[in-house]
């Protein structure tokens, strides 16, 4: 079997140390690991199938004889370095924002638009972790009975923000409990035992950047004519996202059919028992690769409108497992190594 070097820049944050971790639990044909992070960084290790293996800084050079890059160190260091990458020899598979929405850039979720990846020039974008988990779940109802409006409101999670927001919501826990005083820096508001409907910035259209992410990237993976609607809230869960979600499809349905679908789709698992209080949480999800479908019930206010309730780890298949799904996709379709 052929064998690759793959980078993983900002291997000690979170995202990154979940990339090295699905690289070695999904056995991606890995001849050398090369984890990369900033400066401050250089010489600590990480696990690598049982071994230290010493980080190196990520600068021009450091991608020479690399075949995959899997970044996960935000959008300003994506912009510095993945062209760098890409020029040394590495196909950059991107975790940030940086890269989205540039035309050029394919936008990939592997159960959703593979071929997309057949027009890559050295770079590929990761979505958002709110978009794949819709998407995923989706998709098999819009190649069936095409999905006119999608109605979406989230509920994620705090690691979605990094590492300072878990531990701000550890240390309110702490402080509750202690009876001590609760404060807030990574948050507007305190997040113990309490809902934000507020994540990123406000646009112009009182729509947040986060929201309107979830617009453009299913315009460009999936459709650009769906209708979408998105209202992004914070909730005091360390990990895994969910959302509830309202679409209507311009063929009709039932929901047996849709859940036929759903059960043979790649990536999905149903969780839907209603008399038996089956349904999917985001503890049901957390370290699992899949994306939860639950909820299932049709929309009696509309002609062909459906409710669903989808759950996912936003750091498995909403980060880390989609990227080295797209690394894995590049393999199956000839296109790393070439």
């Amino acid at each position: 079997m052929k064998t690759y070097r793959v980078a993983v820049v900002g291997a000690m944050g979170a995202v990154g140390t979940e990339m090295i971790k699905t690289l070695e639990q999904r056995a991606y044909p890995v001849s050398e690991l090369v984890p990369l992070d900033i400066p401050a960084n250089e010489g600590k290790t990480v696990k690598w199938k049982g071994q230290d293996v010493k980080v190196r800084v990520a600068k021009e050079g450091a991608f020479a004889g690399v075949d995959v890059a899997l970044f996960s160190a935000g959008a300003d260091a994506s912009l510095a370095l993945a062209p760098i990458a890409a020029r040394e020899g590495a196909i950059v598979v991107d975790n940030s924002s940086a890269w989205r929405m540039d035309p050029a850039v394919p936008l990939v979720v592997p159960e959703v638009n593979p071929e997309a990846l057949d027009a890559h020039k050295g770079i590929i974008a990761n979505p958002n972790c709110s978009t794949i988990q819709m998407l995923v779940a989706l998709k098999p109802i819009h190649d069936a009975y095409r999905i006119q409006r999608i109605v979406v409101s989230t509920y994620q999670a705090i690691s979605g923000t990094g590492a300072a927001a878990i531990a701000e919501l550890g240390a309110q826990a702490r402080a509750w409990v202690s009876g001590g005083k609760i404060e807030n820096s990574v948050y507007p508001r305190q997040i113990l035992f309490n809902v934000l409907p507020h994540i990123d910035v406000f646009l112009e259209n009182d729509y947040t950047k986060e929201e309107m992410k979830m617009v453009h990237e299913t315009h460009k993976i999936m459709d650009p004519n769906i209708q979408v609607n998105p209202t992004a809230v914070r909730i005091p869960v360390f990990r895994g996202h969910s959302e509830s979600i309202n679409i209507q499809t311009e063929k009709a349905f039932s929901v047996a059919q849709v859940r036929a679908l759903l059960e043979k789709a790649p990536g999905v698992k149903v969780m839907d028992d209603p008399s038996k209080l089956v349904y999917p949480t985001p503890l049901d999800a957390d370290g699992k690769d899949e994306v939860y479908v639950g909820r299932l019930r049709a929309d009696p206010t509309v002609p062909n409108g459906l409710n669903l309730w989808v759950v996912s780890d936003n750091l498995r298949k909403g980060a880390a497992l989609n990227a080295v799904q797209i690394a894995e996709t590049l393999v199956s379709r000839g296109l790393l190594g070439k």
